[in-house]
């Protein structure tokens, strides 16, 4: 098939049609209030927090994040085959390395957001990471947990504690950033997340922008640095089976929201998985997207650390 078609099919999978007669999906919204509606939504974007400028004079700031997977997720789900578990340890084999390795030739910093787990099964990877002296660590959950699914309080927060003290530990400090695992947040996530003195969360998408989160129409003091799916490796590049696009085709939707975010003078912030990216034909694609960055110039590659920082200071004025 080819690689648009393939693409399509890719698209279309999560959809589902329903047929004629067949009995349509519960509704429970139609019934409540207005009153009732807005208190479904306890979690939404606060103060827009985009600088008039970023440092440098840079028209736009740039945070690569790698989510540092490799065998948290299987092992969750109490998956031990070890062809699947071997999938995902390629992240700390060959993909952290290869991904570091490009870190370094065009000296440009990164977040990497590790699932405790992944760091007690591979405990070089941290090192490696923070040798550079430019890349950041932030809190990944401890076994890139369902939140959703746990669906339990007193565990997210066992949970959430363990895998912060475990980065302390590792890495000398403690993180100042989170990501919660699949991007999914229990009723008590964000809670939990500003309770910890958490400077940024970047799991959320209401914005393009930096922003502060509020919980219950309160604001909470934490910045989002937003994600997307469009702009994620993994929905597109890591299906088994070869249901995938070319690499490059995925590389020209990131290219085209870097020029789009370099125009507005935005943030572009860019997830992927060494377990993913880290393969050799997708770093390739990176490589070529850094290029194209550099070529545009006026752009300020920090951690999600340093962009958080500098918009909790410097933005919503």
């Amino acid at each position: 098939m080819p690689a648009p078609r393939r693409f399509l099919a890719f698209v279309l999978l999560p959809l589902r049609f329903p047929s004629f007669g067949q009995t349509p999906p519960a509704q429970p919204g139609t019934v409540l209030t207005a009153d009732q509606v807005k208190a479904q939504v306890r979690i939404a974007a606060g103060r827009r927090l985009r600088p008039m400028s970023w440092p440098g004079g840079a028209r736009v700031a740039v945070a690569l994040s790698f989510d540092v997977d490799n065998m948290a997720p299987a092992l969750a789900r109490g998956e031990t085959a070890p062809v699947a578990l071997s999938r995902g340890e390629y992240g700390a084999v060959d993909g952290l390395p290869r991904v570091l390795r490009l870190l370094d030739r065009h000296r440009i910093p990164a977040t990497f957001f590790i699932p405790a787990v992944s760091d007690i099964l591979h405990p070089r990877m941290i090192p490696d990471i923070l040798a550079a002296g430019r890349h950041e660590i932030a809190v990944h959950g401890w076994i890139h947990e369902n939140l959703l699914a746990l669906d339990n309080e007193a565990e997210e927060q066992r949970l959430l504690d363990q895998a912060i003290r475990h980065l302390t530990k590792v890495v000398g400090k403690r993180p100042v950033g989170y990501r919660a695992p699949s991007w999914l947040f229990s009723r008590f996530t964000m809670g939990q997340i500003v309770k910890a003195g958490f400077l940024y969360d970047s799991s959320l998408m209401a914005s393009d922008d930096p922003y502060e989160v509020t919980l219950d129409g309160q604001p909470t003091g934490v910045v989002e640095l937003p994600i997307e799916w469009i702009l994620d490796d993994s929905p597109a590049l890591n299906l088994p089976g070869g249901v995938m696009p070319s690499p490059d085709l995925v590389n020209q939707v990131f290219q085209s929201e870097f020029d789009v975010a370099w125009e507005e003078g935005g943030l572009f912030v860019l997830t992927m998985h060494p377990h993913v990216t880290g393969h050799r034909s997708r770093i390739a694609g990176l490589e070529k997207l850094i290029a194209h960055m550099r070529a545009r110039g006026q752009v300020w590659f920090a951690t999600h650390e340093q962009v958080a920082r500098y918009a909790k200071e410097q933005g919503g004025r």
